[in-house]
């Protein structure tokens, strides 16, 4: 259990605390509460403030979004509410949830708490399925019974349901694996579901369809969900009310629309200036907010978006604000008048114009040539005999000299595979690349993963120039060229992967793909975990450099707005196959491949209800016949699923080249 705070916050509170802060704008009785709530971890001699000063409260049937970057401290939050935190957690404050209190129950009531009235949904669902029981047993243990396991995983929109039962969570997709998460979290028919990030991982595809399931979960029911998330967009599309946290505390809380259309803290519209969307202005850098989410350890004595915000003032450093109602139900936390925020806010320069992506000449040469490249992996089961998985089936995709190409798709439609046989880490079986291995180099979605732990950023870099006959001094200056390139202080070169930011780890990846020059950097995901800003901020960066070094890019990236601004043009795969090709703005502009369409229309945004595409992508283990896309398409005919179908890319001047047969589409 977590040791109780001997003493309140050092930050004081501005003014009294309002006598109803427990149940703000929420009628009695709520189905949990958070009433001044601190949270501090002892870590190395040093205390984690993660959590300083939260009131919140979840009404019956009500979705609440909790949105921030990371590090604000909101994952703590949703740990305190199932009863979860570390026992070495300082607390003050109160958690309760149907009348227990959450921080210093004993461990029976709040197990207690957890089975009769709590659900819960992770980000990463491989880390809380059982790899070695089948599905159906994991959610029978929840449910009670088969039966309930099985209508549990239909109404969670799992097909074939019964098959499913005898599946290990590895044999699912990650959608299928979050349904199924899903399905164990409402299977006591919980009060709350505390869902944590549950799609930050997911195709947009996808995306869209737990969404629209929590939503149908919580209207059939009438439970309530806390949908954590950094993605504003993703928060608006099913929520009630949005709560925005910022390092550890509460920002601005209101109603979805009064959030996103009056926003009032600073925070609250600079995460509305970065939202990207498939309008977003190609010609300009996109906004970010400068610097960083202030270090847990010691932050700023007075409102901790002081150091980031264009409406600062004196007040703002010395105290921080309380949250204060602007409008009935409606509060934000911070010391200067709405009005004045808004437009200050609203006189911020705007940067240069930058040259259009599809706006450059025709490159004359090619960087990258692929030419009718199939590779298949060897599937073995236990005993059971080998399958064969069709990663990529007859790919042709060129890239000129200094373009950038973006490959877009789901999960296990190839655009990794073909990453990685570009940048030669995988040989195909048929076809070829036309690259010299060392012309390519690789930047991947995590980059705390791809760098080596021990060595410091200095010698991660330098290990590029060895060989290339620059003396210790040189190669010393080469790396603070580099990272000086990409934004960073030498003094980064002193420090080990372990000590600094996602967006930093990331930044030194790039500087290590780039103190030598590559013709071509082949990058795998690399925003797609990363908050909205920091995602900004590497796009910016690839832009930047790409224009610098000269060299050409192929972007994989599942989301159709972050490819229309990185990319001149745009390859969209699907179970192995490129279905279309054409310029951004082409594509973006006039999709012309049903499943193009599909992608368009899951991309979240403010005020446009999602497009949930039916079923899950099929198996490369057992691609379907004729055209892979044929059980999910709306205007499928009957040839489309022809076994000696084999759709080709065709179009017209001045259109993206299409694989599909429909009159409609060719």
């Amino acid at each position: 259990m977590s040791h109780t705070l001997p003493a309140p916050s050092a930050d004081p509170p501005s003014a009294p605390a309002p006598a109803d802060i427990d149940v703000i704008d929420v009628p009695d009785p709520a189905v949990a509460s958070i009433s001044h709530l601190e949270i501090n971890f002892p870590r190395r001699g040093r205390l984690i403030r993660a959590v300083r000063g939260v009131s919140l409260s979840v009404a019956p049937g009500e979705i609440l979004g909790l949105v921030g970057e990371s590090g604000s401290g909101k994952s703590v939050l949703g740990m305190s509410l199932l009863g979860l935190l570390p026992t070495d957690a300082a607390t003050a404050g109160r958690v309760t949830v149907h009348g227990e209190d959450m921080l210093r129950a004993p461990a029976p009531v709040r197990r207690r708490v957890r089975r009769d009235h709590l659900g819960a949904v992770f980000q990463d669902p491989m880390t809380s399925l059982n790899p070695t029981m089948r599905i159906g047993q994991q959610v029978a243990e929840a449910a009670g019974s088969d039966e309930e396991a099985a209508r549990l995983l239909r109404a969670v929109g799992i097909p074939d349901a019964g098959r499913r039962m005898r599946s290990f969570p590895h044999e699912l997709s990650g959608g299928l694996r979050q349904r199924v998460m899903i399905a164990m979290a409402v299977a006591g028919r919980p009060s709350l579901v505390i869902a944590d990030e549950p799609t930050t991982a997911l195709d947009v595809t996808i995306q869209a369809q737990i969404l629209t399931l929590l939503r149908g979960l919580r209207d059939e029911t009438g439970c309530s969900f806390l949908l954590i998330t950094h993605d504003l967009a993703v928060a608006a599309q099913v929520s009630d009310r949005i709560a925005v946290m910022y390092a550890g505390r509460l920002a601005e809380l209101g109603p979805t629309a009064a959030v996103l259309q009056d926003a009032a803290h600073p925070y609250s519209l600079g995460l509305m200036r970065l939202r990207l969307s498939l309008q977003s202005d190609r010609t300009r850098p996109l906004p970010s907010l400068r610097g960083e989410v202030p270090s847990p350890v010691a932050p700023p004595p007075g409102c901790a978006f002081a150091p980031r915000c264009d409406a600062v003032t004196e007040a703002c450093v010395v105290r921080p604000p309380e949250l204060v109602e602007i409008v009935p139900g409606h509060r934000s936390a911070c010391l200067v008048p709405v009005e004045e925020v808004r437009a200050r806010l609203a006189d911020e320069p705007v940067d240069e114009p930058v040259d259009e992506p599809g706006a450059q000449a025709q490159p004359q040469a090619p960087a990258v040539a692929v030419r009718d490249v199939s590779k298949t992996f060897t599937i073995r089961r236990g005993l059971g005999r080998a399958r064969r998985l069709a990663a990529l089936r007859g790919v042709d995709l060129t890239v000129g000299q200094g373009e950038s190409v973006a490959i877009v798709g789901e999960s296990g439609s190839g655009k990794s595979t073909l990453l990685r046989a570009i940048a030669g880490l995988e040989r195909p079986e048929q076809g070829g690349t036309g690259l010299a291995r060392d012309a390519a180099q690789m930047v991947f979605q995590d980059a705390g993963a791809s760098l080596t732990p021990w060595l410091t950023v200095g010698e991660l870099i330098g290990e590029r120039l060895r060989g290339q006959g620059y003396s210790r001094s040189a190669r010393t200056e080469r790396v603070t060229a580099a990272l000086a390139q990409v934004g960073l202080p030498a003094e980064v070169a002193g420090a080990r992967a372990g000590q600094l930011s996602g967006g930093q780890r990331q930044r030194v990846a790039l500087a290590r793909a780039t103190v030598i020059p590559p013709q071509v950097l082949l990058c795998d995901e690399p925003t797609s975990a990363l908050d909205v800003s920091l995602a900004a901020s590497v796009i910016n960066l690839i832009a930047r450099l790409r224009k610098d070094l000269g060299m050409a890019v192929v972007f994989v990236t599942h989301d159709l707005a972050v490819a229309r601004i990185v990319a001149d043009r745009i390859a969209v795969m699907y179970l192995g196959r490129i279905v279309e090709v054409g310029t951004a703005d082409e594509v973006v502009r006039a999709p012309r491949h049903p499943y193009t369409r599909a992608l368009m229309g899951a991309v979240p945004d403010f005020g446009v209800e999602p497009v949930t595409l039916p079923g899950e992508p099929a198996s490369p283990l057992a691609p379907p016949p004729g055209c892979a896309f044929h059980p999910r398409c709306p205007i499928a005919m009957p040839i489309c699923a022809d076994p000696d179908l084999v759709p080709r890319l065709a179009g017209h001047a001045g259109h993206s080249l299409a694989a599909c047969i429909h009159p409609e589409v060719n």
